[in-house]
């Protein structure tokens, strides 16, 4: 283990050395020195996550002074309601490149936040806060299970039926074999219902394992009850490449698929996920980072026949800048994809957009940008549009329009 993770750091730091820190401070008006960036405001912080309501309000959750914050807004981030700032881990806040905090709002002031501490040791430590008053008040946040000793980068989200559910990188079972001194790679994929608003997650259930245990999972819904997840996974060989889940039912995850042959022969973390979006039309579109003997760099594709198969993968990004933090969207009857690209001293999101549902994409055109340290670009949807969710140490948080080109 503790070759793997020195296998990490080293991987992380060439890859930090190359592209812009993940980190960032900021706000939405004024974005203070770095040093003076120690409370909860979010002019302080390190990683915010938005999203919108079914109304169309802007939500926001961030990392700062070592605590998790909520907040909204009803002009586009231009003004925050007064933030609700959840309790004071045991251990540090998960801080890693693919570490976020998340959020799901759905009707009725039903609010879902989750987001995980971390040891020395890196096992992970995830919990559940909710809101059923529209984020005035939150419950006391929950670990989302008893049974494990590291959950990380876990992700949740509502199925259209606003049901809500989570999913996780579970290390149950390598500890387990650990005990029993047998042999079993990386960590597993596990998942939970949140069917009672207030109360707790049901039992976690194991939908695969050995998966990679440090990038970030993907999720989105091909209907009610049928999450579909994007990840990486582990295949014979020790080849880890992304591969995909859709549950059949609530409870049954179904077989799973590979995303594309990378042939990602590597025993280190590349702590950089994949991103997935399903349209109304069924496309799954999925976005990645190649670390590959065959293929490296950010790619995108898609899937007609609910993830079996997948297009030939695109290449994204200029050979003479570097690209990172690949994201894609479909909304509003089109798809966006949005990328970071570093040409040595300017990080620009650049975007594309399809009509055809991938098939076809104009050229990137760079909808924001600046001169230091950044989150990853997120997109998000409204009932009226589609934006760009990015929080940057200059400018602070902004919410960027994205206007598809003809």
């Amino acid at each position: 283990m503790r070759k793997h993770r020195q296998a990490a750091v080293a991987f992380v730091a060439a890859f930090i050395s190359a592209t812009p820190s993940a980190f960032a401070h900021g706000d939405t008006k004024h974005a203070p020195a770095a040093a003076a960036c120690n409370t909860t405001a979010l002019a302080c912080a390190s990683i915010a996550t938005g999203t919108f309501d079914p109304d169309g309000k802007l939500w926001v959750t961030w990392n700062a002074g070592g605590r998790i914050s909520v907040a909204s807004s009803t002009d586009l981030g231009k003004t925050f309601s007064d933030p609700v700032t959840l309790p004071k881990t045991e251990l540090p806040l998960d801080e890693g490149p693919d570490a976020r905090p998340k959020i799901a709002v759905g009707q009725g002031g039903r609010v879902i936040v989750t987001y995980a501490s971390r040891d020395e040791k890196y096992n992970g430590h995830a919990f559940i806060a909710r809101s059923s008053d529209g984020g005035k008040t939150f419950s006391a946040p929950q670990p989302i299970t008893s049974a494990s000793p590291s959950q990380r980068f876990e992700t949740a989200a509502l199925d259209p039926d606003g049901r809500a559910f989570v999913a996780w990188i579970d290390k149950r079972n390598a500890a387990s074999a650990k005990k029993s001194g047998k042999p079993y790679a990386g960590a597993a994929l596990a998942f939970a219902w949140d069917d009672k608003p207030g109360g707790t997650l049901q039992p976690a259930t194991i939908a695969k394992d050995n998966t990679c245990e440090c990038c970030r999972i993907a999720l989105a819904f091909a209907g009610s009850g049928r999450p579909a997840i994007l990840f990486r996974n582990i295949f014979d060989g020790g080849i880890r490449d992304h591969a995909v889940i859709t549950f059949e039912d609530d409870k049954t995850p179904g077989s799973v698929y590979r995303l594309s042959d990378d042939d990602a022969k590597i025993d280190a973390c590349p702590h950089h996920g994949p991103s997935l979006a399903i349209g109304r039309d069924g496309v799954y579109h999925a976005t990645w980072f190649a670390i590959g003997r065959k293929l490296k760099g950010l790619y995108y594709a898609h899937s007609e026949d609910g993830g079996k198969t997948f297009s030939s993968p695109m290449r994204l990004g200029s050979p003479n800048t570097q690209t990172s933090r690949p994201y894609v969207l479909a909304a509003h009857g089109l798809v966006y994809l949005a990328y970071k690209s570093f040409d040595g001293s300017m990080t620009t999101v650049d975007l594309m957009t399809s009509r055809d549902q991938g098939k076809t994409w104009s050229a990137p055109r760079s909808i924001a940008m600046t001169h230091d340290a950044s989150d990853h670009p997120l997109l998000i949807a409204s009932p009226a549009g589609a934006y760009l969710s990015w929080q940057t140490l200059q400018e602070g948080y902004r919410v960027v329009p994205l206007e598809p080109q003809s």
